[in-house]
């Protein structure tokens, strides 16, 4: 395949043909950070939200989410993915900044950055919904792909 081409004969989007590309292992690592309050972060780590337990929930949130990207993303092939997992970390030095990091890989003809950039959100936004209750300030911001291995373009970090 000599260069990706997402235009069809009459200039309307497609789905690219990945059926000559190489399968490789491909891995993504995406994260986005939720801005919480102080009663919020309590009730997350202290395991008092009314709605149970946030981040088993948004951890839950993130799979599915990877899984079905190709349902939400309208040019996404879907992917037999072999691994997805998801990591929250709260950072509370100046404030209280929950960073879910959603990794997944799979063995494909295609990469998996939306997959991981989909599970990160959604896992954002699960947080939002279960705690929404005590605090509808809450900010989901600095979503991002940190890494991305295998495919034709080689690998990626972010610096």
């Amino acid at each position: 395949m000599s260069e990706f081409n997402h235009f069809n004969a009459e200039g309307r989007a497609r789905m690219v043909d990945v059926s000559d590309k190489e399968t490789t292992v491909r891995t993504a690592a995406a994260q986005s950070t939720l801005e919480v309050s102080r009663s919020i972060y309590e009730g997350i780590t202290e395991g008092t939200v009314k709605k149970g337990d946030v981040l088993s929930v948004a951890q839950v949130s993130a799979v599915m989410a990877a899984k079905n990207t190709h349902q939400i993303i309208p040019m996404c092939h879907p992917l037999p993915l072999s691994g997805i997992d998801v990591s929250f970390n709260f950072n509370t030095q100046d404030k209280y900044l929950l960073e879910i990091t959603a990794t997944v890989k799979t063995d494909g003809k295609t990469g998996v950055e939306m997959e991981a950039l989909t599970a990160a959100s959604a896992a954002a936004l699960t947080v939002y919904d279960m705690c929404k209750a005590l605090d509808k300030g809450m900010v989901i911001r600095d979503t991002m792909l940190l890494s991305k291995t295998g495919g034709k373009s080689g690998d990626y970090s972010r610096d």
